[in-house]
């Protein structure tokens, strides 16, 4: 097993809500870049978000992971690895809150991250103070902020630059929303809603580096060649961009950038993250329950299909892209190597790793992308329509003779389990089933059934689906 060895500590510079693949391969990798030539010289405390996580395998390997970076470089195949000792303590505050909010007591930290998914940066209502361990991860930070609150007596230059990474608009504006929110709620006194506002800075965030999850079928193959069992292998893409909206103080603070780290700081993340989201993330997000009910199980698979590739090319050039208030040029190039990083020989991105949320990824990645083309064409993307179609079969759990363990917030997946189950099987049965799903305001923040023709038109598409085949319906219905 790989231990983490003979490694000096420094200073605790940044909290981590999130320990999954992404931050390690990511936020983590630039940390460990940056302490390697001396420029950060700080760990991280990770806060494990969910009540299931890795911190207890964090802690058997003392923090340490290995990372591959796999790609192209100067037209030629490119890996490298290394141990990643960015992370210093793990806290699992589903069994130690006190040890989370005492993280409020290391004056050394200044920099809070977090990737929480889409569903995570959430305001719940009857959320209460004393709720602890169960409250929202905007709620725990609203705790943990408090608590540094009390311990500096109010010093508004003790205060944190946070750096929310979760594939939202407006990330750091929503979570800082959340948090006044709470305050709000739990009647915290007005001098510290005044202390959230003048000595912390929530900037607003875009994250890019394909991460693929844990090399499950490769491992064993990896542990040879490394010598040595690691429980938290991470492989990623060699491509990475960070883009923070702010000043150049926050170059000073985490200065990726001189570490050879593709970290911009910008006056407006919008233009970056459009292009970002509706492109890559909206590519995923649409091509994942299609690859899926077609018998495809990573992006490389299902971009080596012909079928697939068809479909991806439509929604890319024909039903997002026009969408985009940006440079057609600039689009077309960003799009053209989203497909060659899908094709990435050395990284097995799992399609089912991909779905995990996908009712909410699909309103933030795929929805804008849909009503913007419905707004400019008069009428509904074929492509789009077809995703979300087969999102709502793949929540079924079974297709033909394939099964799909779904992985989302529980009331989704009650939703979904209740209508699929008590299905009687007919046309107006599936209408119904449809109805419901484009109804779930809670997940969709409004109606889709409001959306003229949807609901007519993903019916007709599920009925396709399950009557004849994925493959039916893209030929017959949206590769036209």
């Amino acid at each position: 097993m790989l231990i983490n060895k003979n490694v000096p500590k420094l200073p605790i510079k940044v909290i981590q809500f999130g320990e999954g693949n992404f931050l390690r391969a990511f936020v983590d990798w630039m940390i460990h870049q940056m302490n390697t030539q001396n420029l950060f010289n700080g760990q991280i405390a990770v806060v494990q978000p969910l009540a299931n996580g890795l911190t207890e395998l964090l802690e058997e390997q003392q923090c340490a992971y290995t990372h591959y970076l796999k790609g192209i470089k100067n037209g030629q195949p490119y890996e490298e690895h290394y141990i990643n000792r960015s992370i210093q303590t793990t806290i699992n505050p589903y069994k130690n809150f006190d040890t989370f909010l005492n993280l409020a007591a290391i004056e050394t930290a200044d920099i809070i991250v977090s990737n929480t998914t889409e569903a995570g940066i959430e305001f719940k209502a009857t959320d209460k103070f004393s709720d602890n361990e169960n409250l929202t991860f905007p709620g725990k930070l609203t705790r943990l902020l408090y608590e540094r609150y009390n311990l500096v007596q109010g010093d508004e230059s003790k205060g944190f630059l946070l750096l929310p990474c979760e594939l939202i608009d407006n990330n750091a504006d929503r979570l800082k929303e959340c948090v006044l929110k709470y305050i709000e709620l739990w009647a915290l006194p007005e001098d510290f809603s005044t202390w959230i506002i003048n000595a912390n800075q929530f900037c607003n965030t875009l994250v890019d580096r394909i991460v693929p999850g844990y090399p499950k079928d490769t491992i064993k193959e990896i542990w040879n060649e490394l010598g040595y069992k690691d429980q938290l292998v991470v492989e990623s893409e060699l491509f990475n961009l960070w883009v923070i909206e702010g000043d150049e103080s926050i170059k000073k603070a985490f200065p990726a950038d001189k570490a050879g780290c593709n970290l911009l700081v910008v006056d407006d993340v919008t233009p970056y993250k459009q292009r970002k989201v509706r492109i890559l993330n909206g590519a995923h997000t649409s091509m994942v329950p299609i690859a899926l009910l077609n018998g495809q199980t990573t992006v490389r698979e299902a971009i080596e299909t012909p079928l697939i590739e068809s479909y991806l090319n439509k929604v890319l050039f024909d039903e997002i892209m026009p969408t985009l208030p940006l440079p057609k040029k600039e689009i077309e190039t960003f799009a053209a190597e989203v497909i060659e990083r899908f094709k990435n020989p050395f990284i097995k991105h799992y399609l089912l790793s991909i779905s995990l949320n996908s009712m909410s990824k699909y309103r933030t990645r795929v929805l804008p992308s849909l009503t913007s083309y419905l707004d400019n064409e008069g009428q509904l993307p074929k492509g789009l329509v077809a995703a979300l179609a087969s999102y709502i079969v793949f929540y079924r759990g079974t297709y033909k003779e394939m099964t799909f363990e779904t992985k989302d917030n529980p009331d989704i997946l009650v939703l979904y389990e209740n209508l699929w189950g008590n299905w009687d099987g007919t046309d107006l049965g599936l209408k119904h089933i449809v109805e419901t799903i484009l109804g779930f305001e809670a997940n969709w923040q409004g109606n889709l059934n409001h959306i003229p023709g949807l609901t007519e038109l993903v019916t007709s598409y599920v009925i396709i689906i399950l009557e004849s085949s994925i493959d039916s319906l893209l030929k017959g219905s949206v590769i036209v």
